[in-house]
């Protein structure tokens, strides 16, 4: 005579699953094996889990992994949840099977180890840092089961690195411009002198479109409003454009319906690619793309542009509402602008360097 099979477990497709109402919830999930003493003692568990979760609050054992998953399905709408998923996926080895309960600083001191020993920056570290400090801040504040409990109690501490190796800006001289320039092949060029003339991030100007485009009332040329949420802030920016990026803007216009800037007919997904790197190469001159924004707030500084103004040009984050300005304003802000195109009377940056004694 065969053993009797528990209540609740029936076998479908060689694998054991559970079917079975408990206190008017259903239960209705696979065992993932084909073994009934293994699917029996699954099933246990699982009930008991269920009586301690309703009758005294203790929450199932979940993993980081199972919390990574939820986070990816649910936070979908965000841009930066393809790089959070590659580096979900970079950190799964060393913690995705930990309970979410008991993950802590100390597990990830491994994989921070690993990292340094692959000559990574501590800023890259804290990359993979953040998310998993993401991840369990979600558990426990808005991912809730269907016993109505969050999946984590409380999040755990998770801190980041000091960042002693991270790269100090390099802002461009008017010599480095017009070195780096001319070698870049002529799309990047013309981006770069926007950039150095806007202050606009790598994605901003990549991805900037014509339907941005503005006129500004009672003052000549045009100028673009940034969507909130769609770049880094989670705000609408204003981008002013004095004389130089007006030229380029005109220079671009009727290439391409939609986008700005493009190459060979195509949108452009960043800036730092061979012929940038070529061009670095070239000229020996160490400059990010990112660089080039901070080219454009030095020289409003070495212009005499006061600090709101600086602030307002570069969309920094502040309690002004940044695409809500008077005639006055919006001209005095041009003025600054237009104090980066005075030839003879360029602001120049002064690049003050440690000397090391030989």
């Amino acid at each position: 005579m065969g053993k009797k099979i528990t209540p609740g477990l029936r076998k479908r497709g060689g694998i054991w699953h559970i079917e079975k109402t408990l206190d008017g919830r259903r239960l209705y999930e696979s065992t993932g094996t084909s073994d009934l003493v293994e699917a029996e003692r699954f099933l246990a568990r699982r009930l008991e889990e269920i009586r301690k979760a309703t009758v005294y609050g203790i929450r199932p054992e979940r993993t980081f992994g199972e919390a990574g998953i939820e986070y990816i399905k649910v936070k979908a709408y965000k841009k930066s949840i393809r790089k959070e998923a590659e580096r979900l996926n970079q950190i799964h080895p060393w913690i995705g099977h930990v309970p979410l309960h008991k993950l802590h600083m100390g597990l990830l001191q491994p994989f921070i180890a690993q990292r340094r020993k692959d000559a990574v920056k501590s800023r890259t570290i804290n990359q993979a840092l953040k998310i998993v400090r993401q991840v369990v801040n979600f558990a426990a504040e808005e991912l809730i089961d269907e016993y109505g409990l969050t999946w984590l109690e409380s999040a755990p501490k998770i801190k980041l690195l000091p960042e002693p190796d991270l790269r100090a800006p390099r802002p461009l001289s008017w010599d480095d411009q017009t070195r780096l320039f001319q070698k870049l092949p002529d799309h990047l060029a013309t981006m770069a002198l926007f950039i150095v003339n806007t202050g606009l991030r790598d994605a901003e100007i990549c991805g900037l479109r014509w339907e941005w485009e503005v006129k500004l009332q009672g003052l000549e040329g045009t100028a673009f409003i940034l969507p909130a949420g769609l770049f880094k802030s989670r705000y609408e920016g204003l981008v002013l454009l004095n004389r130089v990026a007006q030229n380029v803007v005109e220079s671009q216009r009727g290439k391409h319906p939609e986008f700005v800037f493009t190459y060979h007919g195509e949108p452009i997904c960043r800036m730092l690619n061979t012929g940038w790197k070529k061009a670095r190469k070239e000229t020996a001159i160490d400059v990010r793309v990112h660089d080039l924004r901070h080219t454009f707030g030095m020289r409003l500084r070495a212009a005499g542009v006061g600090f709101e103004d600086r602030q307002d040009l570069l969309r920094h984050k502040s309690n002004r509402i940044t695409t809500h300005y008077s005639k006055a304003e919006i001209r005095n802000l041009l003025d600054a602008l237009d104090s980066l195109c005075n030839r003879e009377e360029k602001p120049e940056i002064v690049l003050i360097r440690r000397v090391v004694n030989q």
